[in-house]
This record gives C-alpha cells, sequence and structure tokens, in this order.
C-alpha cells in the first residue's frame, strides 16, 4: 500500500497533538469498525488505519512522519541523521534478527529503538503515582484522626472486568496476529534489515478479540473512576509532610504493579497556638500589677485551659516553658513542651497622680 501524500492523524480521526493512549484508543476503534471478519467491515479501510498506527504509534516513527511526512520511510528519513540520508546497499545480503541483534549490540538498541520494541513481548509496567493535598485542621494534625477521602485513579473497568469486551460478547482469534498477540516486521536501517516483533495493535497483545468492545471503556479495559478510602492520620503529623498510601496510584500495563498516592499535608493554622516542630509558641499579656506583685493566668494550651503562676517581679519577654504539653512526637514517643512568652503591658499615658505612684515606686 503506498503511503504518499496520506494524512495518517486523519485516517485515525485524531488531532496532531493526540497522546499515545489517545492514538491507540482511537486505532482500536477504527480495527475494530472496518475489520474484514466483521459483517459491513472494509479490509482497505482496515489496512489504512494499520498503516497509520504502525507509524503514529511509535514514537520514533511519529517524529519522523511530522518532520518529514508520510514519506519518510521511502529514505527520505536519513536527513534527520546528519543531511544526507545513508546507503543500505553494503545491509542488503539478507535479514538480520532483531533479537540475535540485540545480543550482539547490547543497549545500542534502546538508543537507536529498532522496530519500536526488542521482541514485542507483553512487558508489565508499574503504573503512575499520585498526589493530591489533604487539608486538615490544627487539632487534627496534632492528635491524628481517620479520615474518609476521594480521589480518581485508573483502574480496571468494572464493567467488562478489564477484558475489554462487552459482557456477553463473542471472543475469536485475532485475525491481524493469528492469535500470538505480537506481530512481526522488517524495517531497513544501517544495519542492515531489521526484524522485530511488536504488539499486535489490532488486539493489544492478548490475541483475541471480542465480537463487540466494552461501551464504558471503548474496549481498553480500563478507566480513571472515583474511589473512596479511609485513611489514618497519625499524631503528630506537620504541613508540608506526606502520607504514602502503597498501591493506590493508577493501574499497571499488563499485569504491572500499581502505582502509589501520595498526600501532601495542609495543616490550617491555629487562631492563637503557633507550632514549632512538637513545640507549641504562645504570647500572653500581664498588666503592671501582675508582674510586679505576681498573679495566675489561665493559658491555652492543646489540652485545654490550664494555671499559669506568674511569680513576683516577672519581666517581660520571661518565657515558661510547661513540660509535656507539646505536639505528640511522630513515630515516636513522649510530647514536646509549650512556651509561653509573657509581655507586660505598659500604658501609653498615665494621669498625674499615676505619674507619682510610679516615681514612688521607682524610690522604693
Amino acid at each position: 500500500m503506498s503511503s504518499s501524500n496520506k494524512d495518517y492523524y486523519e485516517i485515525l480521526g485524531v488531532p496532531k497533538t493526540a497522546t499515545a493512549d489517545e492514538i491507540k484508543t482511537a486505532f482500536r476503534k477504527k480495527a475494530h469498525e472496518h475489520h474484514p471478519d466483521k459483517k459491513g467491515g472494509n479490509e482497505a479501510k482496515f489496512k489504512e488505519a494499520n498503516e497509520a498506527y504502525q507509524v503514529l504509534g511509535n514514537d520514533t516513527k511519529r517524529q519522523q512522519y511530522d518532520r518529514f511526512g508520510s514519506g519518510f520511510q521511502n529514505g527520505q528519513a536519513g536527513s534527520a541523521y546528519g543531511g544526507g540520508g545513508y546507503d543500505f546497499s553494503g545491509f542488503n545480503s539478507g535479514n538480520v534478527n532483531f533479537e540475535d541483534l540485540g545480543d550482539l549490540f547490547g543497549g545500542f538498541g534502546d538508543i537507536f529503538n529498532f522496530g519500536g520494541g526488542s521482541s514485542g513481548r507483553r512487558r508489565a509496567s508499574r503504573g503512575a503515582d499520585l498526589e493530591m493535598v489533604l487539608s486538615l485542621d490544627f487539632m487534627t494534625a496534632v492528635f491524628g484522626a481517620e479520615k474518609e477521602i476521594e480521589f480518581k485513579h485508573l483502574a480496571n473497568c468494572d464493567h467488562c472486568n478489564g477484558k475489554g469486551g462487552e459482557p456477553g460478547a463473542k471472543e475469536e482469534t485475532c485475525k491481524t496476529c493469528q492469535g500470538r498477540g505480537k506481530i512481526s516486521s522488517v524495517q531497513r536501517t544501517v544495519f542492515g534489515n531489521i526484524q522485530s516483533e511488536r504488539e499486535c495493535p489490532s488486539c493489544g497483545g492478548r490475541g483475541r478479540l471480542f465480537s463487540k468492545v466494552c461501551s464504558a471503556c471503548d474496549g481498553v479495559g480500563h478507566r480513571r473512576v472515583a474511589n473512596k478510602l479511609k485513611v489514618k492520620i497519625p499524631a503528630g503529623i506537620n504541613n508540608g509532610e506526606t502520607i504514602r498510601l502503597s498501591g493506590q496510584g493508577d493501574l499497571g500495563a499488563k499485569g504491572g504493579s500499581a502505582g502509589d498516592l501520595y498526600l501532601r499535608i495542609k495543616v490550617t493554622p491555629h487562631k492563637k497556638l503557633i507550632r514549632d516542630g512538637y513545640d507549641i509558641k504562645i504570647q500572653e499579656t500581664i498588666n503592671i500589677k501582675q508582674a510586679i506583685l505576681g498573679d495566675s493566668i489561665n493559658i491555652e494550651t492543646l489540652d485545654g485551659f490550664l494555671k499559669l503562676k506568674i511569680p513576683e517581679g516577672t519581666q517581660s519577654g520571661t518565657i515558661f516553658r510547661l513540660r509535656e504539653k507539646g505536639v505528640p512526637i511522630l513515630s515516636g514517643r513522649g510530647r514536646g513542651d509549650q512556651l509561653v512568652e509573657v509581655i507586660v503591658k505598659i500604658p501609653k499615658s498615665l494621669s498625674r497622680a499615676n505619674q507619682k505612684l510610679i516615681e514612688a515606686l521607682e524610690k522604693i
């Protein structure tokens, strides 16, 4: 099939900014619609869609196509490696098996990306990690609690149980790969004709197709769904710290493990108490009489109010330490302290009589 002057994006019905997943989903729809074994199928359109996906579904080929057009496979792409192209005449004596080439050149296959993959085997890959902000009030962060969170992640489609077919739909052997789950191709490179295998684009490597794709996930077997989860907030967690929930991220591809969910903690400040690590700081104002003669004042703490004794002659700026009245130590024992800074309030203006009293105190 000639590939000149073809708009592969238009054939699959996707924009040029489409992601790899969007391209794969679009191809599967086209392949299912035009499959020649299906009633009303169109073999020509099926092959055209397959040709488009062979290019757009491969990152290297897609970059060359976007740069040189659909004729890039006829030799023009050589300019991408220096402007003059390559002479393949010395490498055309026979085909080279890709797996043998991988043994010969080691890691070079990953650099040159021959054929889009080494063997076409269904490789499991770990799912993506997710992050969300979890807002907590001051006291919840101090003493901990159990909270219910709601988030969205990629999971197996519950309508088809991850199979990709509509429940009750007939499952048949894929005609494109004859049930192997992978297809072979030969590509001309500077090393000769490279034989490679890749995942079958029609069945996604499963080797089988459904007569009707899942209406909920469009046949991909997964979708983004809402999930609710109860999370234990440990006592003593602080603003900006993170809770890791293993396996609660996106679903892994081809049986791979799921990613993790990270909860980034955002704590609402207290109106009066200030946290400093595991200590609590607070300021209390007293008057001159209390500072000179002493007194007992009510102090707000994490555990409620308590009486603090102010000794006679307390100076402004004096700090009192209340042991074990601070924040519980995260994953440890004990608590921090509470530091109470006393500020003596000085009157801004005094009557003549009060001035005489202050002068008398100074003599004393």
